[in-house]
């Protein structure tokens, strides 16, 4: 990522409606879904600022990753102890099989081989261990932010499964979120496009607007797994061990 998203997420992510909201959203998913033995061991991979430490600290005990010297600095005073550098998708020196959950917030998206970083992710879980998945979601939101962060792509559910299934890995509880501001963050990205305005700068709007925004997107914590979701600006998954089967095919013609 440019160096200037560093430093907005160090500014804002104690402040900005979606950190907040977000954090909320995915420690309820996790609580519902991830089904941790008490006191897990937990490694964030590309934990940033280290933000998101102290929300998943509330499953176990937390170890982290982030290639960002400055970054990767904030983070280890958040967390009170080192941070590691490891890359991906090679993790050198990332004891393998130790894990009951490996956690990507927002990261796989700015690794070119999502499946060589996946199927490394694997390495590392024990029996039963588990990835936690968040990744940009609809290819056609593609803007000035995707390029100010280097993301090499954004997702599909079916693009997102075939890079898990790929990796040999099975996801669980794929879903939706950010999907009750989806309209208006469509809407924003498409007028930025047309009118040429398409801005990187993620600050935080002003107060009363990002309030309104934290409390519509936090909503979304009841909702994630329990509800259809329409399509959001984000997909969340776990992924577990065991290759989705292929299905046998359908007749002879291609489709």
């Amino acid at each position: 990522m440019d160096r200037v998203v560093y430093d907005r997420m160090a500014a804002h992510d104690s402040t900005h409606w979606w950190y907040r909201a977000r954090r909320d959203i995915l420690h309820d998913y996790l609580r519902r879904y991830g089904d941790l033995p008490k006191d897990a061991r937990i490694l964030e991979i590309g934990c940033g600022t280290g933000h998101n430490i102290p929300m998943l600290a509330r499953f176990g005990a937390v170890e982290a990753i982030e290639i960002d010297p400055a970054a990767r600095a904030i983070a280890a005073e958040r967390l009170g102890r080192l941070v590691g550098d490891a890359p991906l998708p090679e993790l050198p020196g990332v004891e393998r099989g130790a894990y009951d959950l490996v956690a990507v917030l927002d990261v796989v998206e700015h690794i070119a081989d999502d499946v060589a970083a996946l199927a490394a992710m694997a390495t590392l879980l024990r029996p039963g261990g588990k990835i936690l998945i968040a990744v940009p979601a609809h290819q056609w939101l593609w803007s000035a932010h995707d390029v100010v962060n280097h993301h090499h792509r954004r997702y599909s559910k079916a693009r997102l499964a075939a890079a898990i299934a790929r990796a040999g890995l099975r996801p669980q509880r794929m879903r939706w979120f950010n999907s009750l501001l989806f309209p208006l963050a469509a809407a924003a990205r498409i007028a930025g496009k047309l009118s040429g305005r398409d801005d990187s700068d993620d600050s935080p709007p002003p107060r009363p607007l990002n309030a309104l925004f934290e409390t519509v997107f936090r909503l979304e914590r009841h909702l994630v797994g329990r509800v259809p979701m329409t399509p959001g600006v984000s997909i969340v998954t776990l992924a577990v061990p065991g290759a989705v089967p292929e299905p046998a095919p359908s007749g002879s013609s291609a489709r």
